[in-house]
């Protein structure tokens, strides 16, 4: 089941890690190119992706809606951004024109929800590992009646299992009942991908973001003590935390909440979230359920991300809800 979908989206995934690289090594790379808070060379990899991925899936599935991120306004916006988006778009797909650009951009304002079939894609997940040289992801998934039913989760600078710093990248890829894999971004084989089996908290390893202000390095320290865990955490940016976790490198990521009433974008976790459940693990919010995707653009019933191997999982829960409430 699903056997084109999964072909197709570890295809694009493939194809935007190419175009992200591209931008990182040619413009990211020229510091001259960028002042403080500069975010443009992010914006035209966001873009680019999400266009070539746009048209790519309508030719594909053209019964398939798509959700993602961007728009076709900051084309509008800035000609000089439009120009180099057309440009780098037609380095993958010579025949698209400006028109076409624009309108696989704005494919993705669908809303979700639960019925039929939607692509969810995050372009360029990780805007300032993107942006330092270092980790990003692209992440695609396919949600079917508001369950997501296949990812792929390309980390084009992801190094070899248990290396760190930059490598030559990555891809994931899962689909429902049928496991998860990864494969090197440059070719090679494809391995199963499997989460640890650590059954003892003070053996395992945190993931969380380079950025304090992401990850509440602080708050994390303290679930961290009551878990017996001394190890380093894991620190890297974007949707390869769930990569390094989907392959047993940690045995722990959480995202928490930014306030009561804060909740997460569905193109944040959707394929990070399938990738790790077909890997063994389990994935939940802060009360213990299960993500839900139907529910439009955002995980609207649910705070907080809670990625584990399973094995840990109600020990964390727990864990968490005792430093929250403190």
């Amino acid at each position: 089941m699903y056997a084109a979908e999964i072909t197709a989206a570890r295809e694009l995934v493939a194809e935007a890690c190419a175009l992200t690289r591209r931008v990182q090594n040619e413009v990211v790379a020229n510091a001259d190119s960028l002042t403080k808070g500069d975010r443009s060379p992010v914006t035209l990899a966001d873009l680019t992706v999400q266009a070539v991925m746009g048209h790519r899936l309508a030719e594909r599935f053209p019964g398939d809606a798509f959700l993602a991120e961007e728009d076709s306004g900051s084309l509008k916006v800035s000609p000089t951004m439009a120009e180099k988006v057309g440009a780098l778009a037609r380095t993958a797909i010579p025949e698209m024109d400006d028109g076409q650009i624009a309108a696989a951009l704005d494919r993705g304002n669908h809303p979700g929800g639960a019925e039929g079939r939607h692509w969810v894609l995050d372009p360029v997940d990780g805007t300032k590992g993107f942006l330092r040289g270092q980790q990003y992801a692209i992440a695609l998934a396919l949600v079917n009646e508001g369950r997501v039913v296949v990812g792929a989760l390309g980390c084009p600078n992801l190094p070899a299992p248990n290396e760190r710093g930059n490598g030559d990248g990555w891809i994931f890829h899962a689909a429902r009942s049928c496991g998860a894999w990864a494969t090197p971004c440059g070719g090679g084989e494809t391995m199963a991908a499997m989460v640890d089996s650590i059954t003892d908290s003070t053996q395992a390893a945190f993931c969380e973001s380079v950025e304090a202000a992401h990850a509440a390095h602080s708050v994390q320290a303290g679930i961290a003590r009551r878990l017996g865990i001394t190890l380093e955490p894991y620190r890297i940016d974007s949707q390869c935390k769930y990569a390094v976790l989907a392959r047993g490198e940690a045995s722990i990521y959480l995202r928490l909440p930014r306030d009561e009433s804060y909740r997460e974008k569905v193109w944040d976790h959707a394929a990070g979230a399938i990738v790790i459940e077909e890997a063994g693990g389990r994935v939940s919010d802060l009360d213990g359920n299960a993500l839900d995707f139907s529910k439009g653009r955002r995980l609207a019933t649910g705070r907080g991300i809670i990625a584990t191997n399973g094995i840990l999982h109600d020990q964390v829960l727990e864990a968490c809800r005792a430093e929250l409430a403190r």
